[in-house]
């Protein structure tokens, strides 16, 4: 899996929002294969790791309450 991905539950100091999207980002490139996708699948890599980022700021968001 994603090793270089840090868990950001509870971090000292705490996540922040660009935390939150490299782990999306580099889950994204893990799952994909793409270091840096192509010109045709740019769009969609970026979607994703816009969608993905979202997601994790909510779940750690409600896991913190």
């Amino acid at each position: 899996m994603c090793r270089s991905i840090k868990v950001l539950r509870n971090a000292e100091p705490p996540a922040t929002p660009e935390d939150v999207h490299a782990a999306a980002r580099q889950f994204v490139r893990k799952i994909s294969g793409y270091a840096k996708p192509s010109r045709k699948n740019e769009e969609a890599f970026n979607e994703a790791v816009r969608e993905i980022t979202e997601s994790a700021a909510k779940l750690l968001a409600s896991l913190n309450q």
